[in-house]
């Protein structure tokens, strides 16, 4: 009964070791292959051995892998080793001493030693460590580098026979081995990274709204930039250039010079060349004498490339052109930068254009021309796609129909890929229409939560 008693005891105590040592190698796998490359390499920088031993693990990804890998196999094969004959027989001979038949008393200590071995295993080899290497992945990997080193420098030899092996077979199935794990980032990654800190709060809003338009700089063009044609102040190339003058009085200091219609633009007139004239000539000067050759961008081109075109030609204003070569709008230098920061208002900006505020009764007032991803940051949730760049664009592909005021549409948000129903809707109710098209509109946001 006593030999019996300390057989279980033995046991227990070597399950609850060998699991923990299953636990060293899962938080090895998952905190190595979890942790912030970047964070090491600056701790290091800095002076951390530790993390300098971290960074030399981490640059051996399938190395480290194999080795966590050899070491969790090793220690369940020995849990199921010790289990039976130590746990499972002390436990039967305790029930036959107790009268027991001997059949019955070693199927039940069998059992309870598979039950006891696979709890303990699987809470404390397997699921604890994992979730605490996820959770904690720079803290891990620091305190396992200095065991990891060794570990794999005393085995290392074991862990390149298997992973030779495990070449081998690749290679006849024409498959290349991979001895790192690429930890690159797409800006996809990027986005769905800041998104996940704002939603953390570990990013400030403003912080995250100017990440967001950096990411999406690359992908934007000219078009989503420009001022459209219908917003553009133009002039006649035949106009005296005190009608110029007048113009820019407004707040304008370019104006596109249009020759024989309204999509030939043969110059751009500048204040600098108006005031150089000097005030004596306006009257008598013709405006297309002044004018400067235009810098002409197509609307598909990305903002990279029209700054750089702004760039060569030492200018700060492009007119943009749409496929059939018609004047689309323009785009100035002032309009690249907020793309990348945001809505920049100076003294001759209409006050409150192309802002939000709060609308009566609850949401938001905002301009039609406001496009569609500042709409997504102001909101917290993406939109729906469509062949519309513009909050006024979705108003209209919804209605089918020129709108009017008081108009609204009520459009469903998109959701986690697999959700049942829409999370939440958006109603756009139209304010005030100018050239047909809504140029106030107010959005409400309807969280209406997921129901299977």
């Amino acid at each position: 009964m006593i030999t019996a008693l300390i057989g279980v005891l033995v046991g227990v105590v070597v399950i609850v070791a060998l699991s923990a040592l299953t636990g060293y190698f899962v938080a090895q796998e998952f905190g190595y292959m979890a942790v912030d490359r970047s964070r090491l390499r600056a701790r290091a920088a800095a002076g951390d051995p530790a993390a300098a031993r971290a960074l030399t693990i981490t640059r051996r990804t399938s190395f480290m892998l194999s080795g966590a890998q050899l070491g969790i196999t090793v220690t369940g094969l020995l849990v199921g080793y010790v289990a039976e004959p130590l746990v499972g027989a002390g436990i039967g001979g305790i029930f036959g001493a107790a009268g027991m038949p001997a059949g019955l008393g070693v199927a039940v200590g069998t059992l309870f030693a598979l039950l006891l071995s696979t709890v303990v295993q699987m809470v404390f080899g397997e699921l604890f460590p994992k979730n605490l290497a996820l959770a904690r992945p720079e803290p891990v990997a620091l305190r396992l580098a200095w065991s990891t080193g060794l570990y794999l420098s005393l085995f290392g030899w074991l862990v390149r026979l298997f992973d030779r092996t495990a070449e081998l077979l690749l290679r006849l199935v024409r498959i290349q081995p991979v001895h790192d794990v690429e930890h690159a980032a797409t800006p996809r990654d990027l986005e769905h990274i800041v998104a996940r800190s704002r939603a953390r709060g570990d990013l400030p809003p403003e912080l995250s709204a100017l990440l967001d338009r950096v990411l999406d700089f690359e992908e934007s063009t000219a078009e989503h930039a420009m001022i459209p044609r219908p917003r553009v102040t133009t002039i006649a190339a035949d106009d005296p250039v005190r009608r110029a003058v007048a113009l820019m009085a407004s707040g304008h200091s370019r104006l596109p010079v249009l020759g024989g219609d309204v999509d030939d633009v043969v110059g751009v007139v500048c204040l600098r060349e108006v005031l150089a004239l000097g005030e004596d000539r306006w009257d008598t000067a013709m405006v297309r004498e002044i004018a400067r050759r235009p810098v002409m961008v197509p609307a598909s081109l990305p903002l990279g490339a029209v700054l750089e075109q702004l760039r060569a030609n030492g200018d700060e204003f492009a007119c943009v052109v749409d496929e059939y070569g018609g004047l689309a709008g323009v785009v100035t230098a002032e309009d690249i930068a907020e793309e990348l920061v945001g809505e920049i208002t100076d003294e001759h900006d209409p006050l409150g254009t192309d802002r939000a505020s709060p609308g009566e009764g609850g949401g938001w007032l905002v301009p039609g021309t406001m496009h569609i991803d500042e709409a997504e940051r102001l909101l917290g949730h993406d939109l729906p796609s469509g062949d519309y760049q513009t909050l006024a664009g979705l108003v209209l592909t919804e209605l089918q129909r020129l709108p009017h005021p008081g108009d609204t549409v009520t459009v469903e948000l998109p959701t986690q890929p697999g959700a049942p129903r829409p999370a939440a809707r958006l109603t756009v109710e139209v304010r005030t229409v100018v050239r047909r098209v809504p140029d106030t509109v107010r959005l409400l946001h309807h969280e209406t939560g997921v129901t299977t």
